[in-house]
């Protein structure tokens, strides 16, 4: 619905919008990606390997001791400071994959962060994103792809259209075909769109459009009683999962962390990167439980451009890599586990003698992810030219 709904008559707009606040069918996909090339081997050190050590004098978890990693599968641990995510990993609704980027090294910021979210790696001349083209070409609701950051991520870039917004209460339109005629009647349906007014139909939810203008809608307080990290990522996954109960049709829904360019002064269990992880870890931990039951019914996945080499520098930080880290978690996850392939980080076995290769190309999991969220969708189409080697059996 866009701004030809302004004309319907009462009776066609009760029915209409009814019919735009229904549950989607299928899973709610949402992406956090992390920018600036997330130090995988800290967010999920490999603590038992002993080369992963004498690669990094100072900044290498221990398995054991004040500081150190948390415990699971195999040689891996987990940052201590996402300890809120260890509750999922026990419930079996999070998963861990390792050695994850691009098929051919990239080390710029800009060109692999554009490859990752077009999906195409190597083709700068792809037009529009993995996320958008993995949409149904038929128009959907007006809130069915949402980034919750200030501008539209190449990801969702494309016709299929997508609304750009840094919180609820200041939205604006971003691409599409329909751009210029959902921007006429956006307002309308975004007012009736949120929090109690996403649980009325007919005359009660056009009242409530009538009532909730933009200066009412910023004084209205999220009905969550889950409290969420300060931060920017807090805010926004808050955001996301308003929209999600608010039943509004949301299919997609994007954001990101940024700060993850550690070239200096890391830090391990303290310092720049922990204080990231403990953002993301308590972001997505209350998101979860914001959620409820309905986590079974969204998948998250948390995704970066690149990793950081296996030797830290003379700054006690990293520089750009490969293979990094990716998170997975939510409905139909098969967690518990630490997937891909991953080798001990002896020099002769590392990509150019410095990097964790990219043993799982990243479109992998995020086919499998597709597959998942909105069966049936063309992975040709998503991913062309790519065809996964065999299932990383991600979910059930």
């Amino acid at each position: 619905m866009t701004g030809a709904g302004l004309a319907l008559a009462p009776g066609s707009w009760s029915r209409a919008f009814a019919a735009s606040v229904q549950p989607p069918a299928r899973r709610t996909l949402v992406t956090v990606f992390l920018r600036g090339g997330v130090d995988g081997l800290s967010l999920v050190p490999p603590v038992e390997d002993a080369a992963y050590h004498r690669a990094r004098p100072t900044l290498a978890l221990q398995a054991r001791g004040p500081g150190a990693a948390l415990k699971l599968s195999g040689p891996f641990g987990l940052h201590p400071r996402l300890e809120a995510l260890m509750p999922l990993w026990r419930e079996g609704q999070l998963a861990v994959l390792h050695g994850v980027g691009l098929p051919e090294p990239v080390r710029s910021h800009f060109d692999a962060q554009d490859f990752v979210e077009s999906g195409t790696p190597g083709r700068k001349s792809t037009p529009d994103g993995w996320l958008n083209r993995a949409l149904d070409e038929a128009d959907g609701a007006a809130l069915r792809a949402v980034a919750l950051q200030p501008t539209l991520p190449r990801a969702l870039f494309g016709d299929a259209g997508a609304v750009a917004m840094g919180r609820l209460e200041e939205f604006r339109l971003r691409g599409g075909r329909r751009e210029e005629e959902a921007a006429q009647g956006f307002n309308a349906l975004y007012a009736g769109a949120v929090d109690e007014a996403l649980r009325m139909t007919g005359q009660g939810a056009f009242d409530a459009m009538s009532l909730l203008d933009e200066d009412r809608l910023a004084k209205l307080s999220s009905r969550s009683q889950v409290d969420y990290p300060k931060g920017p990522l807090g805010a926004r996954l808050r955001d996301i999962a308003r929209l999600i109960h608010g039943e509004v049709g949301l299919e997609v829904a994007a954001t990101e962390l940024g700060g993850w360019d550690t070239h200096a002064a890391q830090g391990v269990a303290t310092g720049t990167f922990a204080n990231r992880c403990q953002e993301l870890g308590g972001a997505l931990a209350a998101f979860a439980r914001d959620l409820g039951p309905r986590l079974e019914q969204v998948t998250v996945v948390v995704l970066t451009e690149f990793g950081r080499t296996v030797r830290e520098n003379g700054s006690r930080g990293t520089d750009h890599g490969v293979g990094s880290a990716m998170l997975v978690l939510g409905g139909g996850v098969k967690g518990g586990k630490v997937y891909g392939r991953f080798e001990s980080l002896e020099p002769d076995r590392l990509q150019d003698g410095r990097d964790v290769p990219a043993w799982t190309d990243v479109r992998a999991p995020l086919a499998e992810v597709l597959s998942a969220c909105r069966p049936g969708v063309s992975l040709a189409k998503v991913f062309p030219g790519f065809t996964p080697r065999s299932s990383l059996g991600l979910f059930g």
